[in-house]
């Protein structure tokens, strides 16, 4: 496995004009020369971390290559920044070390000038059920929603365009020196969009998704087309009696407050027939090797078990005297299938060997088409005898909500399987750029987000399942943050998906590691079938970080969030080891 440490070059050295005040000139005369490069400082950074020398690990890096800052004005136009496209690929030329190739291009703002150009063409913008999304802000970074539902337009062929600028500048490189590219990732985290980014991820934000544009529906009939072969049989799965397929809309109603011409046109973020059981837990004193693990029992009988794993940051952050974000649990429970009528749920936690605390119940309402009055559903089983709970046990239940109702149409999930393709066919029309160059045989990556690691996000707003399994020669690249950084969630879901080799395109546990403890970390990804690590480091010249807006999650020995101090000083430690 190759650690590939990304490194923030471009505002330092790849894209700033050569006079920079506050920057060192040794370092400016080294990335502003005729033939420069960000090739010194990255070496520079690198030898902070592993001094040069061998270490347990191979120590290289990640190049990021934002594609959208490569075009400068030209008349009424744009063209391709040549020399800056050079201070790019000549780094790989002076970096005698492997590298990961990062061509990047996502929904957060690269600060370059042609984004505003590309945001005016709403064919470039997503398009939820009430048209095209406008600006929006992460944090302290602004988002452009762009589309990914077509590559007929002019974000796409700029995308295209420098990408091949890029490509074709590597190309030129000698063999030696193009053979320290291991790896291509693209385009970056390549989802689904929605309004509210930073607060919407949730099941309680409104139900805005994306893509409703006109080539987006058009697109989804012809799929239900081919998927189906005839209305008769669509009509059949659904219960409806649309007479063709260009009658089909795209689910885009809800039920509860909206007028519907016909049930099909309900959803929300649970119509697709699943709904979350999810809270958290924390046990003061949790027995040695035992998970404290939450039951679920329906209608009486046991229906499923959860263990108390997953991140939760916003509970830590609440509760810091618990002293680990390992506090969440979440069950997804399929009830497309339930008769109309108000189920009960029963939830215990099983804190220790045995021993059931019960956590509450929950009644909830499962309608039919005509939101006829439910009724109560009959107990199928006696439920366990709950205990008192152990001292320090504490624990909150989410979802559901009592008393909350929940409708099912079919063909939501047929909404949702396209909208997934779409975000895979997007990235292999990108993969065959680079198939096509003289890259072809260096391994391809994704760059992808799991939501479903996070219990209190509704991955249905993302819609990217589907690129994450298998797909011919592109590689699943993660990015994977706290628990599913270290723990089982992500090792579990691995060993289902059916990949065998996987690059971890952005690294970080969210919480201090000692050196045995990160070493152990990366070596349980590397036996699993890791590739790659990447992680964000800070450029350091002449012992001192270079001046630039420092990345939160940058391994970084001035950097206490989330222990990125205590990792970067345990890596430095490990790698020497």
């Amino acid at each position: 496995m190759l650690l590939a440490p990304m490194i923030g070059v471009m505002e330092p050295c790849i894209d700033q004009p050569p006079e920079q005040p506050d920057m060192p000139s040794s370092l400016t005369q080294r990335c502003a020369a005729p033939q420069g490069s960000a090739g010194a400082l990255v070496e520079a950074t690198l030898r902070q971390l592993d001094g040069g020398q061998p270490g347990r690990y191979t120590l290289g890096y990640t190049l990021a290559v934002p594609l959208l800052k490569l075009f400068k004005p030209s008349g009424e136009g744009w063209v391709i920044d040549q020399a800056m496209v050079d201070r790019l690929v000549n780094t790989v030329r002076d970096v005698r070390r492997p590298v990961v190739l990062y061509l990047f291009s996502t929904h957060f703002e690269a600060q370059a000038p042609i984004e505003a150009a590309l945001a005016d063409d709403s064919a470039n913008r997503a398009w939820t059920q009430n048209g095209p999304l406008g600006r929006d802000r992460y944090y302290d970074s602004q988002i452009y929603n762009w589309s990914l539902a077509t590559t007929n337009n002019s974000l796409t062929q700029r995308r295209v365009q420098a990408m091949r600028a890029v490509l074709d500048a590597t190309c030129r490189l000698a063999p030696e020196e193009r053979s320290r590219v291991r790896a291509v990732t693209l385009l970056g985290e390549l989802h689904h969009l929605f309004p509210d980014f930073q607060g919407g991820m949730g099941f309680e934000s409104p139900y805005r998704i994306t893509d409703y544009s006109a080539a987006s529906v058009q697109g989804f009939r012809a799929h239900l087309a081919q998927q189906w072969d005839s209305i008769a049989r669509l009509n059949r799965f659904l219960g409806s009696d649309y007479a063709s397929f260009d009658q089909v809309n795209s689910p885009s109603r809800d039920i509860r407050s909206q007028p519907l011409r016909r049930y099909t046109e309900h959803i929300d973020a649970f119509a697709h027939g699943w709904l979350p059981v999810s809270g958290w837990a924390h046990v003061a004193a949790p027995v040695p090797g035992h998970v404290p693990r939450v039951h679920v029992y329906l209608d009486g009988q046991p229906h499923g078990r959860a263990s108390v794993t997953l991140n939760r940051q916003d509970v830590l952050a609440a509760r810091p005297e618990f002293a680990t974000a390992d506090t969440g649990w979440r069950l997804d429970l399929d009830f497309r299938r339930l008769p109309a009528g108000v189920h009960r749920l029963d939830l215990f936690l099983e804190d220790r060997p045995g021993h059931l605390v019960r956590l509450g119940e929950r009644r909830i309402a499962i309608m039919d088409r005509q939101q006829s009055t439910p009724r109560e559903q009959p107990l199928r089983g006696a439920l366990p005898a709950a205990q008192v709970a152990v001292a320090g046990t504490e624990f909150h239940v989410d979802s559901p909500r009592e008393q909350s109702a929940y409708y099912y149409n079919p063909l939501v999930p047929l909404w949702h399987d396209f909208r997934a393709r779409q975000v895979t066919r997007y990235l292999e029309f990108f993969d065959r750029q680079v198939a096509q160059s003289c890259l072809a045989d260096v391994p391809r990556y994704t760059h992808q987000i799991i939501p479903f690691t996070n219990p209190g996000w509704d991955a249905t707003r993302f819609a990217i399942e589907d690129s994450l399994r298998p797909h011919g020669a592109l590689r699943l690249g993660v990015s994977l943050y706290g628990e599913a950084a270290y723990g089982r969630s992500f090792a579990q879901w691995l060993r289902r998906s059916g990949q065998q080799r996987y690059g971890v395109t952005e690294f970080h546990p969210l919480k201090a590691m000692g050196p045995s403890e990160l070493m152990q970390v990366l070596d349980t990804h590397a036996n699993q079938g890791a590739q790659f690590l990447s992680f964000f480091l800070e450029p350091e010249w002449e012992g001192q970080r270079v001046p630039r807006g420092h990345n939160l999650f940058s391994f970084d020995p001035q950097n206490p969030q989330f222990g990125s101090d205590v990792l970067y000083r345990s890596m430095q430690k490990g790698l020497k080891r």
